[in-house]
């Protein structure tokens, strides 16, 4: 049997070995000598030294021109043909996933620069407010300053005239002692040792006269942290953008979210709901209580509740605890449902404008609350495992038909001050 017969029943590789006659460096990498041989056995190109090795004793070779050429005689062109289609397919996919890389080194580019606006944004208020807050207590401390001075001055300048007029008394008296004629009686008649007398109320320095230093100083810190509360919120709940659906629009704070209808290039990240319009928080619970509350106001539909992170975030969704969905939803402007393993229609005495979301994750509890009453809406009852997201939806908005956005309310922060003891 011929080498070329050899070869076509032993079926060589296809494309791969034809890569390594014709592109394959010229010297051996063993021996730095001309590749002169192939090894049929071993699939190898052989110098004259490696010809002659153990590793290739009783091996068919053949030269190496020949064996190229055999292996063109075995490769087609429509088996080169048909190589090239799986290579194609895996080069229109790694091109498509390049680009999809490069979209998102934008994406994460254009991030970085939005949040870093917002963070200067957020800090040159409170810098202002502070630059606000030094120049008023300045103002004050200035304002006590100019008020004790001028009592001072006033002070200093009615001493100054008692010591005026009590040195004029002190010369005449003394002037007059020393006389001799009827002026010295003159001034003893009319007892010179009263004249002489005078108030010494004025001496004492007055009670508050000194600048209030404990005033301006005790506690600055707190007491300008403790002022800032008035223009500080926080809301126990954000939102989590990058699990935004392309057609949501998450405000700057993160705490509303709203359809735009107009689908946004966003990279289709594994986190990212599509193409349900859905959002989660930014913050997991896996144990305690939480509570939150969302501002529905007159939106005809709209989806609160909470979800695993766990859950499947491409294609359809259906909101169930089986599948992951502990949800309450409004449909048509009137119809409350709760989404439990059977559909359940809720009939409310008043429509929400604030939804208040509680999960106690121990007791395995999610409740909606409407909070103009307290007035219990519906109640999930389960046992949780894994870590659970809060959930919203601003659902569709065809046509503008469902405008509006859910927005997480803040609550009021207050400072409490406790004894050490």
């Amino acid at each position: 049997m011929s080498f070329r017969h050899r070869v076509i029943t032993a079926n060589v590789s296809s494309l791969d070995m034809e890569l390594r006659f014709s592109k394959s460096e010229s010297s051996c990498s063993l021996h730095g000598k001309k590749l002169l041989f192939f090894c049929e056995h071993d699939q190898e190109l052989l110098c004259a030294l490696c010809q002659t090795s153990t590793k290739h004793r009783n091996h068919q070779l053949c030269p190496l021109q020949e064996a190229v050429q055999d292996k063109k005689y075995i490769l087609s062109q429509e088996d080169l043909r048909a190589s090239l289609i799986p290579l194609k397919e895996k080069l229109e996919k790694f091109t498509k996933v390049k680009q999809e890389f490069e979209k998102t080194a934008k994406h994460i580019k254009s991030q970085s620069q939005q949040t870093k606006k917002r963070i200067k944004e957020e800090f040159e208020e409170l810098h202002q407010f502070l630059r606000e807050e030094e120049g008023a207590r300045l103002a004050v401390l200035r304002e006590e300053e100019v008020q004790k001075c001028e009592q001072m001055k006033q002070k200093i300048e009615h001493i100054s005239k008692r010591v005026s007029t009590l040195s004029e008394k002190i010369r005449y008296i003394e002037k007059v002692m020393n006389a001799e004629d009827i002026s010295f009686l003159k001034v003893t008649m009319k007892d010179p040792k009263k004249k002489s007398q005078c108030s010494l109320q004025d001496l004492e320095l007055p009670s508050g006269s000194l600048i209030d230093v404990a005033r301006h100083l005790g506690s600055l810190r707190f007491r300008v942290w403790e002022k800032m509360l008035g223009i500080v919120q926080y809301t126990p709940v954000t939102l989590d953008p990058n699990t935004a659906a392309p057609w949501l629009s998450v405000s700057d704070d993160l705490t509303s979210v709203r359809n735009t209808g107009v689908k946004q290039q966003l990279p289709d990240s594994p986190e990212r709901f599509y193409p349900c319009v859905d959002v989660l928080g930014s913050e997991g619970f896996n144990s305690g209580k939480h509570s939150w509350e969302v501002e529905v106001g007159d939106k005809p539909e709209w989806d609160l509740g909470v979800a695993k992170g766990s859950v499947n975030r491409k294609g359809g969704i259906i909101c169930k605890p089986e599948e992951g969905f502990w949800v309450l939803f409004l449909r048509n402007g009137d119809v409350h449902k709760a989404c439990d393993s059977q559909s359940k229609r809720l009939r409310l005495e008043r429509k929400p404008q604030r939804i208040r979301v509680q999960l106690d994750y121990d007791c395995g509890e999610v409740s909606f609350f409407n909070p103009a009453d307290m007035s219990l809406i519906y109640t999930f009852k389960d046992t949780f495992t894994g870590t659970l997201f809060p959930y919203f939806s601003p659902c569709v908005n065809n046509n503008g038909s469902n405008p509006g956005a859910l927005k997480i309310c803040p609550v009021k922060v207050s400072v409490t001050v406790m004894s050490s003891q």
